[in-house]
């Protein structure tokens, strides 16, 4: 898909892809107007790899590790997972012990559990799949599109609508977003902790179920 020729009537959001990505990057992707990047030169430390979750501790972040082959200008697609390293055990534990007592999780955790006993040796492979689960379990029909050829980071006249760089764990990256507003819902831990906003999509749904995706909606 040539995006440079993306007629800008329509909007185009251009996102990143995600590990289980957090509510403002699924805002952009129920717009029906997303398209994730997997050209983009990768970047470290950020939610390519990673996302957020609440446990009894606070929140916990979870990272896939990866193998650049190509050092810093590999392209998000080629980027492997290091699977020298027991991640996907650690990572199911974490959300199993996060979310075995919140109303939704026990109905998602056969969607989830293959995704953390699969072989992967893609990054993008990995984030696809988790998110098509994820939409599955929204009950939404819409999809991105992706593309290998997209413009560079921030170049117009893109930039109001790519969001590859500052959907962000880092604050110094991130930028006001007046088309998104983090829903409030009762958290798993809300008896210890005041609320967290815009932690992964997996928070929302296992405190929300379906009704998830009209609280997104209602706050784009």
């Amino acid at each position: 898909m040539d995006i440079s020729r993306f007629d800008r009537k329509h909007e185009m959001i251009i996102l990143s892809t995600a590990y289980l990505g957090n509510l403002q990057y699924y805002s952009k992707i129920l717009s029906g107007e997303a398209v994730i990047d997997t050209g983009e030169n990768y970047l470290k430390q950020s939610y390519r790899n990673r996302c957020e979750i609440l446990s009894a501790n606070g929140i916990d972040s979870l990272i896939v590790p990866v193998l650049q082959p190509s050092g810093v200008k590999t392209p998000t697609k080629d980027i492997k997972i290091d699977n020298s390293k027991k991640w996907q055990h650690r990572h199911f534990q974490a959300i199993i012990s996060a979310y075995r007592n919140s109303p939704y999780f026990f109905y998602y955790e056969d969607e989830l559990a293959p995704c953390y006993t699969k072989h992967y040796d893609y990054l993008i492979d990995l984030n696809n799949d988790l998110l098509e689960i994820t939409l599955k379990l929204l009950k939404t029909d819409i999809r991105p599109k992706f593309t290998d050829d997209s413009p560079a980071f921030a170049e117009k006249p893109y930039a109001p609508n790519d969001f590859r760089i500052c959907i962000s764990p880092k604050s110094r990256l991130q930028r006001p977003d007046p088309k998104f507003y983090p829903p409030q819902y009762y958290q798993v831990f809300s008896e210890k902790f005041d609320f967290f906003p815009n932690l992964s999509i997996l928070d929302l749904l296992c405190c929300e179920g379906s009704a998830a995706t009209t609280l997104l909606m209602q706050n784009r």
